[in-house]
């Protein structure tokens, strides 16, 4: 969406996993099962990072270079394959000895965004060719 420099995309992926874990994990959740007005921030930052961030990692990972996509084609690209990959995520998840719980999926998921968000910081780093680690940053 944004043509960002390197390490400020990567810096924004991770600030927004890091949010969302702290939202996710430090916010209280009422113990009678009501709606709280406290959870909306939990709600909003964890749609967000299900729904778009995971897919927009890969759609950096794959589009890059002379094959870049308008916003609109990367936003619903975007969307689509976090969907997928979420989805994945849980089949391996309900799979496995770990099972299915709050944990296991937001570690997991946590996880493949860390690594899909390296590996686009490293492609965009190819095919920026940068030099010097000033240039990274600006």
């Amino acid at each position: 969406m944004l043509n960002l420099k390197p390490l400020n995309w990567l810096s924004i992926i991770l600030l927004i996993t890091a949010l969302t874990l702290l939202v996710t994990y430090l916010l209280p959740v009422p113990s009678n099962g009501e709606f709280s007005y406290a959870l909306i921030p939990r709600y909003i930052f964890s749609f967000i990072f299900i729904t778009f961030i995971p897919g927009y990692c890969l759609v950096k990972i794959l589009f890059i270079g002379k094959n870049r996509l308008d916003v609109i084609e990367e936003l619903v690209l975007s969307v689509a394959l976090s969907f997928g990959l979420t989805g994945i995520l849980g089949l391996f998840l309900g799979l496995s000895p770990i099972g299915i719980n709050f944990t296991s999926i937001t570690v997991s998921l946590s996880i493949l965004v860390l690594v899909l968000a390296t590996v686009a910081f490293i492609r965009k780093l190819r095919e920026s060719d940068v030099q010097s680690p000033q240039q990274i940053s600006r």
